[in-house]
């Protein structure tokens, strides 16, 4: 909103200062900083709410240290976030831009998903809070929107880095562009030199429909990113700081991706697909880095507020759908290596669980407890499992931290793979 107005002042009245609004990187910092203090000026304000209505967390007591210290801690939290994410974007983001528009609707579809499971836990008394499948209905829900809206959309375009060749007067390697902005159902592949892959190609036996079949298989791998993302943050999310730092790194790199695809010359000086308009979405990640900085200030160890699953649905969502829109939805094994572990763990322990419990009649376990954070807080020789590793019990904070590094590592590959090819 405020965007346009300077947008408006100066075209009409050349007001000094007014152009600078037509800069991405100006706009991502002001929403950064708007963010930023909406999260910490608003922080204090929300959890002492949620206190006077007595919205605390209900702990179950699964012995492990410091854990029923958190009972009645605010939860909810996931407000702050949000509201921090979508007031900066709607003030100076661009709000006709598909992109932003896309990320906008995941960012409240996933926020009212989370808050509808949240709402029914604390003011219902349930413990199970929003049955799983229609969770899952929604996730499906908002990925098919996210799918079929770049299907349909016009403004949703790329230009394909169709040819590279060796320049010996500026001895510099460039890259040709297609002259044409096409709807592509290609996306980016890691570690791969030539490295854009066409969903298209899988059906190519279908001749003339091939494309049209690439786009309904594009459509399923949306939905599939959509709700295992999503599902893998609320599952990361079960020790103070670790899901809000988690996702705000994985972020950051997903704006230096999306810096790169939405510039001609960075996209063609990485040999990627060059993507028009995409540049709106680093404001959007301006904010949602913003937005998680400035939870962390009271979610870090120990947590005054927790985001419940109004945070954490929303957070796996909207990395998702940012992933998709720049093509980059194939990064995510590597970008969001600590979720997936994390869903990884709860799925093999589940498995082996019920596959000992048909063969044994006992069930037994490969980690001492899921999701994987949980493995490292108990020591060994409490439960049996297959890995008693580590033998001691590491402090939580001491755990959310080696989780971030490892987050680090991984979203530094992640950016490495546009050049280790």
């Amino acid at each position: 909103m405020i965007t346009y107005l300077f947008q408006y002042l100066d075209k009409t009245l050349d007001l000094p200062g007014a152009g600078m609004f037509n800069f991405i990187s100006f706009r991502a910092a002001l929403t950064f900083l708007l963010s930023l203090f909406l999260a910490t000026w608003m922080g204090k304000r929300i959890i002492a709410k949620l206190q006077k209505l007595q919205i605390g967390e209900t702990i179950r007591d699964l012995d492990l240290e410091g854990q029923m210290s958190k009972k009645g801690t605010p939860t909810m939290g996931g407000i702050i976030i949000l509201s921090s994410i979508l007031i900066p974007c709607l003030l100076f983001g661009v709000l006709n831009n598909i992109y932003m528009i896309l990320m906008l609707v995941t960012t409240l579809w996933l926020g009212a998903l989370g808050f509808a499971d949240d709402y029914i836990k604390v003011f219902k008394k349930d413990k199970e809070g929003l049955h799983g499948k229609f969770k899952i209905i929604g996730q499906v829900g908002i990925g098919l929107i996210v799918g079929v809206t770049l299907y349909l959309s016009p403004d949703v375009v790329m230009r394909e880095n169709i040819e590279k060749h060796y320049d010996e007067y500026s001895q510099e390697e460039i890259v040709e562009y297609s002259n044409d902005e096409i709807k592509s159902t290609k996306t980016t592949i890691p570690f791969f030199k030539n490295n854009n892959f066409d969903y298209a190609d899988l059906f190519r036996w279908c001749g003339e429909n091939a494309q049209f079949f690439g786009w309904i298989f594009f459509v399923l791998i949306v939905i599939f990113v959509v709700t295992a993302v999503s599902n893998g943050a609320n599952l990361t999310d079960g020790l103070d700081g670790l899901a809000t730092g988690s996702s705000g790194i994985q972020m950051v790199a997903l704006a230096i991706l999306a810096y790169v695809s939405s510039n001609v010359h960075y996209s063609g000086y990485l040999n990627i697909m060059y993507i028009p308009n995409a540049g709106e979405m680093v404001v959007y990640a301006s904010a949602f880095i913003g937005a998680t900085i400035g939870f962390l200030w009271y979610n870090s160890y120990p947590a005054q507020v927790f985001m419940g699953d109004t945070g954490s649905l929303a957070l796996g969502g909207i990395i998702a759908v940012f992933a998709i829109i720049i093509h980059k939805e194939l990064l995510i094994p590597v970008l969001s290596g600590v979720f997936l572990v994390e869903s990884l763990s709860v799925i093999m322990q589940t498995t082996y669980f019920k596959f000992t419990k048909k063969k044994y009649g006992a069930g037994r376990r490969v980690f001492k407890m899921t999701p994987l954070h949980h493995h490292f807080q108990k020591p060994a020789g409490v439960v049996e499992a297959l890995i008693q590793r580590p033998f001691q019990a590491i402090p939580e904070s001491k755990i959310t931290v080696r989780f971030w590094i490892v987050g680090l590592i991984l979203a530094a590959v992640t950016i490495l793979t546009l050049k280790i090819r």
